[in-house]
């Protein structure tokens, strides 16, 4: 009997053990949810017919910007509050909003990570009012929507960090001196003079990266932009014919500054299309400041694919661009003062600070 005691006993403690993560806290089933899908915690009523309802729902049913159709930026699911239970609190991500005039007395928001399920990230909302809670949302309009991209984004890193094209990595090192984390199912690849285009075995997701002298000081603007753009692509990405090539369509190109692992990069968001051609489709690009070698470096991410919706497919390829690491920065991993994950900005930084809310880890 005590034989047998004691082996229970280990199998508990083995299981115990078993069941504990590094940080001491007990494994997480994985989150359920496809990317860019978010669960909003609410009362049917309310979701649909009061003021701060409407308001969350006008934010999560903004079109994603720079895509040829019109895109919404998230999927969207709704539970009542009495309804979140067992399955629905896998999800990856969760909306929870909680309106009560007798327990708060001010707007605000916070988030807590991997609750329930890993990975995972739960944004409350808190409010006294609905009239209240509605401005409010519409004021953090963007916060919340970069909130929950920026949050896929660094899940992409931390797949891309575990596996990438270490061959084709390898050949953007050799060629630019630069780390890019290229995912392994594009295997493609074409050369040209200070140039790389990367591709997957069905053309619709493609990479590029290319570098010029650093000479101007108009280089940070819309006209410089577009100008580089079109001869590069113009002589590295031509037509079925002489007279057909890749250009950037004006109409719809909207460039902006933005912050990239602490320093300034500029990006480049629009359509593009083939000149006497019938194709197009989105891009995003970062153009960004080679201190060591006095250069601009570029990494650029479009897409071509006409018959199929490109959310995702566009926001894979704009995570890939923040993975760029520069000289500089590889100089910086070496002597152990990079800790940046290979990518990503301060955003969530940024946010968190925006979102006036401390995180919870579980």
């Amino acid at each position: 009997m005590k034989k047998i005691f004691a082996y229970l006993l280990f199998i508990a403690v083995v299981m115990n053990i078993a069941g504990c993560d590094k940080g001491g806290g007990f494994l997480l089933p994985a989150s359920s949810g496809r990317m860019y899908e978010v669960l909003v915690v609410m009362d049917k009523e309310q979701w649909e017919h009061s003021p701060a309802g409407r308001a969350l729902f006008d934010v999560l049913d903004t079109d994603v910007p720079g895509l040829p159709q019109s895109e919404r930026s998230f999927r969207i699911n709704q539970v009542n509050t009495v309804a979140f239970k067992s399955t629905f609190r896998l999800f990856r991500n969760i909306i929870i909003v909680n309106i009560d005039k007798n327990q708060y007395t001010q707007t605000k928001m916070k988030y807590e990570r991997n609750v329930f399920s890993d990975p995972q990230v739960i944004l409350t909302i808190q409010s006294p009012n609905q009239l209240e809670c509605a401005e409010y949302i519409k004021e953090h309009t963007q916060e919340i929507i970069d909130f929950f991209v920026r949050i896929e984004f660094q899940r992409t890193f931390k797949q891309l960090r575990d596996r990438h094209n270490e061959r084709l990595s390898n050949t953007v090192r050799d060629s630019f001196g630069c780390d890019w984390w290229i995912p392994v199912d594009m295997q493609r690849i074409k050369k040209g003079k200070d140039f790389i285009w990367i591709s997957n075995e069905m053309n619709d997701q493609n990479l590029v990266i290319y570098s010029y002298p650093y000479t101007s000081k108009n280089t940070f603007t819309y006209d410089y932009f577009v100008h580089k753009r079109d001869s590069v692509m113009r002589l590295n990405i031509p037509g079925t014919h002489d007279y057909q090539y890749m250009a950037t369509d004006t109409i719809y190109v909207v460039t902006r500054p933005i912050v990239v692992k602490h320093q300034y990069a500029y990006e480049g968001r629009g359509l593009w299309e083939m000149e006497n051609d019938a194709m197009g489709g989105p891009f995003v690009s970062h153009s960004r400041v080679d201190t060591i070698n006095n250069r601009i470096i570029v990494v650029e991410g479009f897409v071509y694919d006409p018959a199929h919706l490109k959310r995702e497919k566009m926001r894979r390829l704009e995570a890939i661009l923040y993975t760029l690491r520069l000289p500089a920065e590889l100089e910086k991993d070496k002597e152990g003062k990079d800790d940046d994950l290979g990518a990503s900005s301060n955003f969530i930084e940024v946010i968190k600070k925006k979102l006036k809310g401390n995180e919870k880890k579980k």
